[in-house]
């Protein structure tokens, strides 16, 4: 399986993102601290940044991105709203927006070890497509790993989207809409990934 090894802190930097919005607090570096900054950019550079962004922010690798473009470009609404839609609803983002990992590679990673739970079975994919009515949980076994457990108390006052609905007392969700845009708390420009696309 592909993976992506980019310098959290060099690349946070590079695209001028906060790295709040990526659950590291305190993420820092030096790079290039008195270089010149290229003030104007071309229309292709923002464009290309715009994509970048939100690739490394959801942690997508480029053929795979191009594969939520494709699909969102066929679905009814706006593309550059399905295609946040679709990225916001891979299930490693869910289990990070839920508080169960602090930044979206562990909760990749959780994923992947099977304690995340849909709908009560086992699911290790994190690009799983959550939809409305489904559960997600973490796994009965995996309730009592002191991390997670300081994960979720450290994440308690960070509010869930209200696209899903957390029930604290059982530690799960139910997904009751789909993300909208409003519900994106990083600003981002879709259109200009739209446009970067459709050349």
């Amino acid at each position: 399986m592909a993976k992506n090894r980019d310098h959290v802190a060099k690349r946070l930097k590079a695209l001028d993102v906060s790295p709040a919005y990526m659950g590291y607090d305190k993420k820092t570096t030096i790079r290039n601290p008195k270089g010149q900054v290229r003030k104007k950019k071309s229309e292709y550079a923002a464009q290309l940044e715009e994509k970048q962004k939100v690739k490394f922010v959801y942690g997508i690798l480029e053929k795979q991105f191009r594969g939520y473009f494709e699909k969102a470009s066929t679905m009814p609404g706006k593309t550059g709203d399905n295609l946040l839609s679709l990225v916001e609803r891979r299930l490693d983002n869910v289990v990070f927006r839920l508080g169960y990992a602090s930044t979206r590679r562990e909760a990749r990673q959780m994923v992947n070890h099977g304690h995340i739970v849909v709908n009560g079975r086992k699911v290790n994919i994190p690009s799983f497509q959550v939809k409305p009515g489904m559960t997600i949980a973490l796994r009965e076994k995996s309730r009592s790993i002191e991390k997670f457990k300081a994960n979720i108390e450290a994440n308690e006052a960070i509010p869930v989207p209200k696209w899903l609905e957390y029930d604290k007392n059982n530690n799960e969700a139910k997904v009751v809409a789909y993300p909208a845009r409003e519900d994106f708390d990083m600003p981002i420009e879709e259109h200009l990934i739209v446009e970067l696309y459709s050349k």
